[in-house]
């Protein structure tokens, strides 16, 4: 096989990569575009309730990890561009401060669950069921959403994790960047999800 024919192959194979993980993403748009409007219909439904529930959240540790997921988005695209250039070391470095910083996420969400749950503000919880069905609704939506987002995280971490490791054994490299490319896309997901669960939970009250 003449390598102009190699060259075509290998360009089909990342354009249908990188359609894939578009109509992934479409596809979890989609789902997390159908839980805002769920939250909508409630929240219009409950306002008072869902205002007052708001107030239990810590606005602070939400803009940390907004924060947080704003700067992994740019270490992360900065990793494709500096694979680009032939920088692997430059390129590790970015990931593992992308993966670092997803940790971090985690860490602070684990927190912050752990205090509404010491409080009680938890589904199925008796003081929720005390205070009402709309406080229900809002703590429901509030474990179930952000707790979908953390599992996309931790999808993420394993995903650039796999791309962390093919550049270091050198599978990923400035003509082969299809994988860590489309990790970064994937991770630019997850930091717009957060970018609308954040003022939907914390800041619209």
């Amino acid at each position: 096989m003449s390598e102009t024919a190699v060259h075509h192959d290998e360009h089909r194979d990342d354009l249908g990569s990188k359609l894939g993980m578009w109509l992934f993403i479409f596809t979890e748009l989609l789902l997390f575009g159908g839980l805002f409007i769920v939250y909508a219909v409630y929240r219009h439904a409950n306002q008072e309730a869902f205002h007052l529930a708001a107030k239990q959240l810590d606005v602070t540790v939400g803009t940390i990890n907004t924060v947080i997921l704003l700067i992994s988005s740019m270490t992360i695209a900065m990793s494709t561009t500096a694979i680009q250039k032939k920088d692997k070391k430059l390129t590790l470095i970015l990931i593992g401060i992308t993966l670092i910083l997803a940790l971090v996420f985690l860490v602070n969400k684990y927190f912050e669950w752990s205090g509404k749950i010491s409080h009680g503000l938890y589904p199925g919880s008796p003081v929720l069921e005390e205070l009402g069905q709309g406080d229900i609704l809002f703590f429901g939506l509030y474990f179930f959403m952000t707790g979908l987002h953390a599992v996309h995280i931790i999808v993420g971490m394993v995903f650039l994790g796999v791309g962390f490791m093919r550049v270091k054994n050198d599978r990923l490299s400035f003509d082969n960047y299809q994988l860590l490319e489309n990790g970064g896309l994937y991770w630019h997901l997850v930091d717009l999800i957060w970018i609308f669960l954040f003022p939907l939970f914390y800041l619209i009250t």
